[in-house]
């Protein structure tokens, strides 16, 4: 017989005996509920550089609109699936390939 999942009363969070049972109970409620209730205290967290580096700098970043054919849109993405990543990031690292390929070639 499954374990019962500790009661949710919306005003505390339960104590849980394994990280499964935490990960079962907040699949099945509200995190955000939870959030807007309080019940979570906003805490400061120290990021290693090189990752806060990364966050700002896709936080820069802007969104284009490119019109493509069809054909290719479908071998970028036969591409992708065989690299096993999102075709947009394998757009993106061709772009950001061609781009220091043609500043380092000083045209």
């Amino acid at each position: 017989m499954p374990k019962k999942l500790p009661e949710f009363k919306g005003d505390e969070i339960p104590e849980f005996a394994t990280e499964e049972e935490a990960a079962e109970f907040f699949a099945s409620y509200s995190f955000a509920e939870a959030m807007e209730k309080g019940l979570f205290e906003p805490e400061e967290v120290e990021l290693d550089p090189e990752l806060a580096a990364k966050i700002r700098e896709r936080a820069r970043t802007k969104q284009v609109t490119l019109r493509l054919r069809v054909s290719q849109i479908e071998a970028v993405k036969e591409i992708a699936r065989r690299k096993d990543i999102p075709y947009q990031t394998l757009i993106r690292s061709w772009i950001a390939e061609a781009i220091r390929r043609e500043q380092g070639s000083g045209a």
